[in-house]
């Protein structure tokens, strides 16, 4: 077998690479909706980039990475830093999910999610339970 030289990646991801490929994909988007986007510097911010409105409102955005399940993408809304045996979960403000699985980005406002875990339905439910259902098509930026 012959080995194979060039741009080949390794072929799966850490999940801070999720994370890059994420953080990049929504960045795109912004900049394809003609948003200005601002990336503080260093990693310490409860945000990973800022846009500027057409109103010149800037916007604090956390960044993150969904999964389909059960006919839904699900995506964290804190962040979490484990020290020793004490979790420390951070909630963020402004929240954009990317779901690598459809190539697609939602914007959520963070007042409609769970405090630590929500979900976007992209299939009806098995019983076709319409009443709170937050779907993804609603939110897709």
């Amino acid at each position: 077998m012959e080995k194979q030289v060039g741009l080949i990646g390794k072929g799966r991801h850490d999940s801070n690479e999720k994370g890059q490929i994420s953080e990049s994909a929504i960045i795109t988007r912004f900049l394809q909706h003609g948003y200005v986007v601002l990336m503080p510097y260093g990693g310490s911010q409860r945000y990973d980039l800022l846009i500027e409105d057409v109103d010149g409102q800037f916007w604090r955005i956390q960044c993150k990475s969904g999964w389909i399940e059960n006919g839904a993408i699900y995506f964290d809304t804190a962040n979490h830093n484990v020290t020793g045996t004490k979790r420390d979960w951070r909630h963020y403000r402004g929240q954009c999910e990317y779901c690598a699985d459809l190539g697609r980005v939602y914007l959520v406002p963070v007042d409609q999610v769970g405090r630590t875990r929500a979900h976007l339905r992209i299939e009806p439910t098995k019983n076709n339970q319409e009443k709170n259902a937050r779907w993804a098509k609603d939110y897709e930026l």
